[in-house]
């Protein structure tokens, strides 16, 4: 019988069995690695987005013009380029009704060994006009 510096094995040393073992776990790891960054980087899209999209929504409440709250909207998200911005309710002059904002964004994501793609992340403020 042989003798190892691990203990009594027939076969001799166990580094075959952690380079196997680390062969199956690697993959798992980077997928969740790289899983939990892109979520990450969709929270933080839909973060801000949503206040991207109170800000529009406090700009029409407060009697401004559409595509001023466009603009006002787009420069509330600076760290993201929005798909598209949608203007809609209204705010009458006797200050009843709803101001709503709804922006979209189109977030590329890629996760290794698994999947890319896009996430369409899409927002909606609603506020009361008058405020």
């Amino acid at each position: 019988m042989k003798h190892s510096r691990y203990g009594w094995w027939p076969g001799g040393s166990e580094r075959g069995a952690a380079m196997l073992e680390m062969a199956l776990v690697l993959p798992i790891l980077i997928l969740l690695l790289f899983g939990i960054v892109e979520f990450s980087k969709g929270y933080n899209a839909k973060t801000e987005l949503t206040g991207a999209v109170r800000e529009g929504a406090r700009e029409l409440a407060l009697g401004k013009d559409p595509d001023e709250v466009e603009a006002a909207t787009r420069d509330a998200a600076p760290g993201i380029t929005l798909t598209s911005v949608t203007v809609g309710g209204g705010c009458p002059p006797d200050g009843s009704g709803k101001a709503i904002v709804t922006a979209t964004y189109n977030l590329d994501y890629n996760i290794p060994l698994f999947d890319s793609g896009t996430w369409t992340i899409t927002s909606r403020g609603v506020m009361r006009c008058g405020l």
